[in-house]
């Protein structure tokens, strides 16, 4: 006899409301169920919005923002950490409830504790980021204070750099943004 495994759609989040103290993702039909992150993991998040949202509004090319939901298909939706989308793209992916319907530009996610949280990060959010056409994904690690930077090569985000503490991280899709990597921790 084979078993048959579950596959979870955005309807089936509802579910879920009221619970304040988990955050649920569906990536490929598959539920993550994760706590609410670790202060230091939030901190990160705000920095990283706080920093590339000054850019942002200095360069007038898009929006920043903390935690949005993507829902990229019935079985694709996600809470990435912070996310960063051109005016462009933002009239292309808002629906009428203000939601993202896909990828935008730029996908931070910072490491949650525990190794089946890195894997959801570093293997399926990856691979889905990839597929649905982000352009840039950072995989921050407020622990070891180091940010990995993905880029899009032929159709597939791939590792460009591994950047620490006292490096500076600029962005070809963010144009004329530095800042040391020791500003998002």
């Amino acid at each position: 006899m084979q078993a048959t495994s579950v596959r979870w759609t955005t309807a089936d989040l509802e579910l879920f409301t009221g619970d304040n103290r988990n955050r649920y993702e569906i990536i490929d039909g598959e539920l993550f169920v994760t706590k609410l992150p670790h202060w230091n993991h939030q901190c990160s998040c705000v920095n990283i919005g706080k920093v590339v949202g000054i850019w942002s509004n200095q360069s007038g090319l898009g929006q920043v923002a903390i935690a949005p939901g993507i829902i990229f298909s019935d079985a694709d939706n996600v809470i990435p950490d912070v996310v960063w989308a051109s005016h462009e793209c933002l009239e292309r992916l808002l629906d009428e409830s203000g939601h993202l319907t896909g990828a935008p530009e730029l996908v931070v996610e910072v490491l949650s504790t525990g190794q089946k949280n890195e894997k959801r990060d570093r293997e399926s959010k990856l691979k889905l980021y990839s597929s649905q056409g982000v352009q840039e994904y950072w995989i921050c690690d407020f622990n070891a204070k180091q940010v990995e930077v993905y880029r899009r090569q032929k159709a597939v985000l791939k590792l460009v750099a591994t950047l620490f503490n006292e490096d500076e991280l600029t962005s070809p899709l963010l144009p004329g943004f530095k800042c040391l990597v020791s500003q998002f921790f």
